[in-house]
């Protein structure tokens, strides 16, 4: 019994679990983000077509959490040699630190995506009142994606810096 469980918690497959983290929970929360914006746009579209555009941008905002968890699994991926043909096999404490390194982005990835498109759905609003005060919408959710890039700066300095 103890063999499988060091197969199955290998330094590579510590690895592996960290790139997964990173792009599952990061895109779940960008997908979670994308929706909570694509249903106020939906609404906002019934009544006026023409503010799609503006609309549009506020829903992208979210998207960029799931794409800095892509990137940081893809850089997990190369430290592994896995696409170059010649992977590496990682100790043990060598794949849980590229775990450790992967979840500031996975967590922050998370939270910050979902929190963004609550403030972006509300900037639905305003675009719907007072189209004028769009780019205000856009700057305030804007302003999470602070913290995603926080992680993720965190997260690839880890990385390229193991």
């Amino acid at each position: 019994m103890g063999e499988i469980w060091k197969e199955i918690f290998s330094g590579n497959n510590l690895a592996l679990l960290g790139a997964a983290l990173a792009t599952l929970l990061a895109g779940i929360g960008s997908a979670k983000g994308v929706n909570m914006v694509a249903k106020a746009t939906a609404g906002l579209m019934s009544e006026d077509p023409n503010k799609f555009g503006k609309a549009f941008l506020l829903q992208a905002l979210p998207m960029t959490q799931g794409i800095y968890g892509l990137v940081t699994s893809f850089m997990i991926i190369f430290k592994m040699g896995l696409l170059s043909g010649g992977a590496a096999v990682f100790t043990v404490s060598q794949g849980a630190y590229y775990l450790v390194a992967a979840l500031p982005i996975a967590f922050g990835g998370l939270f910050s995506a979902i929190k963004q498109g609550e403030v972006a759905a509300a900037g639905i609003s305003v675009l719907a009142k007072r189209p004028e005060a769009t780019g205000k919408a856009i700057i305030s959710a804007s302003l999470v994606e602070t913290y995603a890039i926080f992680a993720v700066l965190v997260s690839l300095l880890l990385i390229l810096f193991a």
